[in-house]
């Protein structure tokens, strides 16, 4: 899916997907600071979702989004070496496929959804053209499991990073209600 939003005056968009039925998973960067993030599947109508989960350490975010149709995905372990679709809309175009291979799921250092840090946290490396507009896309294996949910690119290189399984499923269990989320445009 489609997530778009005006965060700090400025349009913004990503890609997510369906966990469960009304549920998308996408990062949280791609809604840090949206008042009213809207979730379309290939260029239909937009449906108004609210944030019911929110980890900002771990780059995730949860929305539910009433009304909207189509299958969930079912998650898998990633796997080095796993060839996996990246799925979504690079550059807000329209939804693309690109092919990609999975590295190893290591502690990284990075930063979190609003750019502080430096912190520890678990990724999984992406081989394939991982370009902005992507984030919150899942890397789907040949049987259509969610093997990582793509959140980085790689600064100057192709390919980039995926946020796996295990904290995806530990933010959709913490999926409760409208969360109050920082607006990273405003002074600290």
């Amino acid at each position: 899916v489609r997530i778009s939003g005006v965060a700090c005056g400025l349009g913004i968009e990503g890609s997510g997907w369906i966990a469960r039925r009304g549920l998308v998973v996408t990062n949280a960067h791609v809604v840090a600071g949206v008042d009213e993030p809207l979730v379309d599947r290939r260029g239909g109508e937009g449906f108004e979702a609210a944030v019911v989960a929110f980890d900002v350490k771990n780059d995730l975010a949860v929305l539910q989004v009433p009304g909207l149709e189509g299958r969930p995905l079912r998650l898998a372990e990633p796997e080095r070496g796993v060839p996996v679709a990246l799925i979504g809309y690079p550059g807000n175009g329209p939804l693309s496929r690109v092919p990609g291979r999975l590295g190893g799921t290591s502690a990284f250092v990075s930063r979190d959804a609003y750019g502080r840090g430096p912190i520890t946290r678990t990724v999984t490396a992406i081989r394939g053209m991982v370009q902005p507009g992507l984030s919150g896309g899942p890397g789907v294996d040949a049987r259509g499991r969610v093997r990582t949910t793509v959140f980085a690119r790689r600064p100057g290189e192709r390919g980039g990073y995926g946020i796996p399984p295990e904290l995806v499923r530990a933010t959709l269990a913490d999926a409760r209600g409208d969360v109050a989320l920082e607006t990273p445009c405003a002074p600290s």
